[in-house]
């Protein structure tokens, strides 16, 4: 398997948020310390799971948390953001505010 760089995965993200009519996070840095985290576990796991969430290793395991998680869309209903802030709504987006810490959805897998 080759390694995903991060401009690998930022253009996921973007093909990704294109496809929904989503908005990337507008916030360079944080933008981009998602994109790391992304890149960081699809290279040890060989996908991209959730930067904000813990992942098994377990593709079948994980597959609620793979970007975009099974939760995005109601986070995005709910919020007008996922969890980790990676996909904005437009609607949030055009409030030109950064987004707040949301409640998780994923029940705990301990």
């Amino acid at each position: 398997m080759t390694p995903k760089t991060v401009d690998d995965t930022r253009r996921f993200a973007n093909l990704v948020a294109e496809k929904q009519g989503w908005i990337l996070n507008r916030d360079d840095e944080f933008l981009d310390m998602l994109l790391q985290g992304l890149t960081k576990n699809n290279n040890r796991y060989g996908y991209y799971s959730c930067p904000c969430r813990d992942a098994s290793g377990t593709r079948r395991e994980d597959e609620d948390i793979i970007c975009p998680c099974h939760y995005c869309r109601p986070d995005q209903a709910e919020f007008g953001h996922c969890y980790c802030g990676l996909y904005l709504t437009p609607q949030f987006a055009a409030r030109g505010i950064a987004p707040a810490s949301i409640p998780e959805r994923r029940p705990w897998k301990g």
